[in-house]
């Protein structure tokens, strides 16, 4: 996991510079520039929208006493593209907006939930994989149980204790 993601640190920042220097050799070097700072700043905007909308949610799902799993979901996915839409670059740009735009957002999610669910089926087994896609870990049956009353003897009646020697006042054993 940390090779790929040293890969990622590597190759992305590679990625950006040439797709920048060839949009800057197309369209000019302050076209490109004031085209990504354009981006950020549209970015900037849908990512307080997206993440207010998340919150009222978010805040209305636990009003109701239920579990806010799509509104966790959606504000990670809305936090990491509004990190990658505040980073310079089309490419990470392009991306970002894939992940804050609603639509997009819900695919992008289903993806996120499904990897999830499989890193935790390997690492955790499958009711952690479960619980992780939002399914039911357990399953709950109530059967009807009829109580069969026991067939008793009548009581018998206890031997009774021999009786105890006792003085007038009722305490035993003085004489």
């Amino acid at each position: 996991m940390f090779a790929g993601l040293g890969l990622l640190i590597i190759i992305v920042p590679i990625i950006e510079l040439w797709v920048i220097v060839m949009v800057g050799a197309r369209i000019g070097f302050l076209n490109t520039l004031a085209l990504l700072v354009l981006v950020s700043v549209a970015g900037a905007i849908l990512l307080k929208r997206e993440g207010a909308a998340t919150w009222r949610k978010l805040q209305a799902t636990m009003a109701r006493g239920e579990v806010p799993t799509d509104e966790v979901t959606d504000g990670a996915l809305i936090l990491f593209g509004g990190a990658l839409l505040l980073t310079p670059g089309f490419v990470t740009d392009i991306v970002g907006l894939l992940i804050v735009f609603p639509g997009t957002r819900a695919v992008v999610k289903s993806g996120v939930r499904r990897f999830l669910g499989l890193v935790a089926l390997k690492r955790y087994g499958p009711a952690a994989a479960a619980a992780s896609t939002g399914r039911r870990i357990y399953t709950a049956r109530v059967t009807s149980t009829r109580r069969q009353v026991p067939v008793t003897k009548p009581p018998e009646t206890l031997p009774s204790a021999p009786p105890r020697p006792s003085d007038g006042g009722g305490s035993p054993g003085r004489g």
